[in-house]
């Protein structure tokens, strides 16, 4: 029995070696990297559905306030994560974040079932909703830029991303397969499960970093730290990731990425939500047309990320691999302007989301390895979420302005287009200056 599964434990390495090229000694790390990532996509797309759905229940026309009220509470939550992380270690205050979400999904649990003030509790949890998921992402990808270097970064994102979408395309199936019996309250349970396996994961990595060898073909591989380094806070004020970000043209830039990015998804979102509510008069009907593009997002997602992330980026390098989704995306809105019909919405949307999950999101977390610890972890949660849900909201009452200036959204589509050309030229220069800032940290060594 021992015997049999170390030959299959044998091949599976070997499999694994051949298809991400990782080395011997990363792959523990590799698998607890996927399965982290897993747990935490696969327990945010199990409450998602519900999400949409009470979004468009509030009436579309309001979406915009809560975008609004999402930002406000992101405001709040981003000095509270600058105060932890100044006084606690990575392996104290990382724990801490995934267990305070526990807790807000059992006070939710418990809310739902109260049956007190739903109109207001839908709300609120819409609001969580969009501040728990880039919250946790965020930290996620905070804590793979540091436990990985340049090198291997460009090697394993891809397959690590790959994790959260297996996650993605397992929580909807989870929703689908079981609310009919379990009610919808009672996935926040299994959701919040999800998170405490998360939990596990982070103190295994942790624990691999603290030892772990430098990869035998990577003579750009960082020094290893010592264990005291990696256990020390990182001090400093709770807002000091927003004097990072301003003293930094890098990531200013990434900041107008962002910006870009998240306006013309919000477009995008605010296009999906109309034309939805005009095919679909009723809510159930909604409801899984929503998790089935959420499905085909994911199962997408996950074939490109496992077959041509890494190799996308090898062969075009950074910068084209930044630049292709916003190129798409360009094309994508002329295609609504000529047709704004259901269906070319849902190919536009899935493309979209299946390229941003696959390409753009592991290349743009790559921009933050060549960065120092304060700013992977302060810089980047603000970026992740104060400048990420800034542009959420300002470009969704951009949107409702232009909407009451009598624009359709045939209008608005080509007003997208010059938009996503400016989003391609940005991330295109991001991904050249961060290959120079590798290369320069790699001759000081």
């Amino acid at each position: 029995m021992t015997k049999a599964f170390t030959l299959t434990a044998d091949k599976f390495n070997g499999w694994l070696i051949r298809l991400v090229k990782v080395e011997a000694e990363e792959i523990r790390a590799l698998l607890w990297s996927f399965s982290y990532f897993f747990v935490l996509l696969c327990s945010y797309y199990i409450v998602r559905p519900l999400r949409d759905e009470m979004g468009i229940a509030g009436g579309v026309e309001h979406l915009q306030w809560l975008f609004t009220g999402t930002f406000l509470a992101m405001l709040a939550a981003v000095p509270l994560f600058g105060w932890i992380s100044s006084r606690y270690s990575r392996q104290r205050f990382l724990p801490l974040v995934y267990l305070f979400f526990i807790c807000n999904l059992l006070i939710f649990y418990f809310m739902f079932h109260s049956g007190l003030m739903p109109a207001w509790v839908a709300r609120a949890f819409f609001i969580w909703t969009s501040v728990f998921n880039l919250f946790i992402v965020s930290v996620f990808w905070s804590f793979m830029a540091d436990l990985f270097n340049d090198n291997q970064a460009k090697r394993l994102f891809g397959f690590i991303a790959a994790g959260g979408t297996a996650g993605a395309l397992t929580g909807p199936v989870i929703t689908a397969g079981l609310v009919a019996t379990l009610g919808t309250t009672n996935l926040l349970l299994i959701s919040a499960a999800c998170l405490g396996w998360a939990v596990l994961c982070i103190y295994r990595l942790s624990a691999w970093s603290a030892t772990r060898p430098v990869p035998s073909t990577a003579p750009s591989a960082l020094k290893q730290e010592s264990n005291a380094e990696k256990d020390i806070a990182l001090g400093g004020k709770p807002l000091a990731g927003l004097l990072l970000i301003v003293r930094s043209p890098f990531l200013l830039g990434i900041c107008m990425l962002i910006l870009l990015y998240t306006t013309l998804s919000t477009f995008l979102y605010f296009q999906q939500a109309q034309i939805i509510r005009d095919s679909f008069s009723d809510p159930a009907q909604r409801t899984p047309v929503f998790a089935a593009m959420d499905f085909a997002t994911n199962a997408l997602t996950i074939l490109i990320q496992v077959f041509f992330t890494s190799r996308i980026v090898k062969a075009f390098g950074l910068g084209w691999s930044l630049a292709i989704i916003p190129l798409l995306l360009g094309a994508g809105f002329l295609l609504l302007a000529a047709l704004p019909t259901l269906w070319i919405l849902v190919s536009v949307q899935v493309a979209r989301r299946a390229g941003n999950y696959a390409l753009m999101k592991p290349s743009r977390e790559m921009l933050f390895v060549v960065l120092d610890k304060a700013e992977k972890y302060k810089a980047k949660n603000i970026i992740d979420t104060v400048i990420y849900r800034s542009g959420d909201v300002v470009s969704a009452w951009a949107y409702a302005g232009l909407q009451v200036l009598g624009l359709g959204l045939a209008a608005i589509a080509l007003l997208a287009v010059p938009l996503c050309g400016g989003w391609g030229w940005i991330s295109y220069r991001l991904g050249k200056q961060q290959e120079n800032l590798a290369m320069a940290k790699e001759k000081k060594k």
